[in-house]
């Protein structure tokens, strides 16, 4: 099953599932993201990456250069491990990660979690690439990737028992709209997919075809 069926699967039965209210809940808020997000204000490809430094799941710094340094990297941003979505997409790299390696790039997952959640999606997913901590989304801010999810949103993730602070250490409820970009080692980015549709990702076997045209 490709991933793609995976998400629309996961999607249709947290809708057809949830009470109506949340469920609304979600669905108005994409509404509302996709009608005023302009994805053209974010990075483009032939743009120079910025620079980071970002904490990996055991506290470790990781910069744009250490990882460039191996080649090419493939950059997945994600919300957290709360997201069902997520955690597909990050199984479905991990399952491909042999065949990236082959082709000398370097798998990259980021979300604004702290270091100690970053650690536990890995060892929940078994994740064999590194994950990194981009506290208050200052990376996500720079690539124009930014989305910040309503209090209505909040209250829901307070009903299912989330301590939004202790994952993020804030309480201000922004997460990166999940994007893929491949960066060459030049550090120019490539490609890049980005979806105001929370749900959708893209396909490892995408992510390889771009890699093959580099």
């Amino acid at each position: 099953m490709s991933l793609t069926t995976e998400l629309q699967n996961t999607y249709n039965g947290f809708h057809e599932t949830a009470p109506k209210e949340v469920s609304d809940i979600f669905k108005n808020t994409t509404a509302d993201f996709k009608a005023s997000y302009d994805s053209s204000k974010a990075i483009q490809p032939g743009a120079t990456f910025p620079k980071f430094q970002l904490s990996d799941a055991t506290g470790k710094q990781v910069s744009l250069d250490d990882l460039l340094a191996k080649g090419a990297i493939l950059i997945s941003f994600y919300r957290g491990e709360w997201c069902p979505f997520c955690n597909l997409e990050l199984r479905a790299l991990q399952k491909h990660l042999d065949e990236f390696h082959a082709k000398g790039v370097t798998l990259v997952a980021v979300s604004p979690e702290l270091p100690d959640q970053s650690l536990s999606t890995s060892e929940k997913l078994s994740l064999k690439y590194p994950v990194l901590s981009d506290v208050d989304n200052k990376l996500a801010k720079q690539l124009g990737i930014l989305f910040a999810q309503p209090e209505s949103v909040g209250k829901v993730f307070e009903s299912f028992g989330m301590d939004w602070k202790k994952m993020y250490g804030n309480n201000s409820l922004e997460v990166p709209v999940p994007a893929t970009f491949l960066v060459d080692k030049k550090g120019i980015l490539r490609n890049s997919f980005i979806d105001a549709e929370y749900q959708n990702r893209l396909d490892p076997e995408t992510a390889l075809k771009w890699v093959d045209s580099l």
